[in-house]
């Protein structure tokens, strides 16, 4: 398993409900994370692509909904979502001037996908998600390309690493480093074991708001330091995945209950911020070789729905944690730097 330090290690525990083997979102099976990185003295950004299925989703679509808190934010693949309820291509997250290019390549690489099953494909909705990352990145030179998408899909895995890597590398969170964080947890319906999982890319709040269980370490990093807040005008990506059967409703319900772990850990939404969620599950795969008119689905029964809301929020928290404690300092664009968090942790 990867060795990094993550919030748990720092004797700091995030909700009651148990944990997956990684406790991150390829926790639910099938899924695989990737990254690359750009790291110079100008540029510090990257792609991080997450692939849903080890088949083609494009010919195996996954049930899927989104949910925007805050809509300061340029996610390309919302809108057919909202209308279809499903996901058919692999989601990449990266810098707010690459989503085009980024686009672009996801396309390119459903296509390849599609032409290997003798497939046409002749329009598609890939989901590229963004942040914007110009305290650290000269974004303006749109450094990601094709290669880089291609990189990351390559390099995705089960156990990938969080911090300061992939779409990560550039974000702030709370006025230190942020980037990307996951988080899983295991709930129990008719006796059986499901998994619910959260990766975030974050780059959110103002550090003086920052709360931890309770504590208010960040206020007391901010006076010590003497570190000026600034405007809460920041951006999260939350991608939320289950092996629960959940309607899109349901799954849109779901996303909504990101916006508690947000909350507990200080973010008050600001104006210029940018909350988008997407959630989909792999219960429920409707494929595009299935005959007949009518397909059958399952779905929660939705008074049951009560621990799947409490293991999003949950995993949100923690998810948010884990993508600030495994970050390293970052000094990037015109020299400006952000902090660890785990150089303050241990302040009282």
């Amino acid at each position: 398993m990867i060795k990094q330090k993550r919030i748990e290690d720092y004797g700091i525990s995030i909700g009651r409900l148990p944990k997956g083997k990684y406790n991150k979102i390829t926790d639910v099976d099938g899924i695989r994370v990737g990254h690359c990185t750009i790291d110079t003295k100008e540029n510090k950004t990257g792609v991080t692509v997450i692939l849903p299925m080890e088949e083609n989703i494009y010919t195996n679509k996954l049930v899927a909904a989104s949910y925007v808190l805050n809509g300061f934010g340029k996610t390309l693949g919302l809108v057919q979502i909202d209308e279809l309820g499903t996901l058919e291509s692999i989601i990449a997250l990266t810098n707010t001037l690459n989503v085009g290019l980024v686009h672009d390549a996801v396309v390119e690489y459903m296509i390849e996908q599609c032409n290997k099953e003798n497939v046409r494909l002749e329009s598609v909705n890939p989901l590229v998600c963004e942040c914007n990352d110009s305290y650290l990145n000269n974004i303006q030179n749109r450094a990601v390309k094709k290669e880089h998408v291609y990189m990351a899909i390559e390099e995705a895995c089960v156990d990938f690493q969080e911090g300061d890597i992939g779409a990560g590398k550039g974000m702030s969170c709370h006025q230190l480093k942020g980037g990307i964080g996951s988080a899983s947890r295991i709930v129990k319906l008719d006796d059986k074991d499901y998994t619910v999982g959260v990766l975030v890319l974050s780059n959110h709040g103002r550090l003086e708001d920052l709360t931890i269980n309770g504590d208010r370490i960040g206020s007391r990093i901010s006076e010590e330091k003497d570190i000026k807040n600034c405007i809460d005008k920041g951006s999260i990506i939350s991608i939320i995945a289950t092996d629960i059967p959940l309607s899109s409703r349901q799954l849109r319900r779901i996303c909504k209950r990101a916006g508690v772990g947000l909350a507990r850990l200080g973010s008050y939404i600001g104006h210029g911020s940018g909350e988008i969620m997407i959630a989909f599950s792999t219960a429920n795969v409707i494929r595009s070789y299935q005959k007949g008119d009518i397909v059958d689905v399952k779905a929660l029964k939705e008074d049951k729905i009560d621990v799947v809301f409490r293991a999003v929020a949950e995993c949100e928290e923690e998810a948010i944690l884990n993508s600030m404690i495994t970050s390293g300092k970052v000094t990037g664009f015109k020299g400006k730097t952000r902090e660890t968090l785990k150089d303050y942790i241990e302040v009282k």
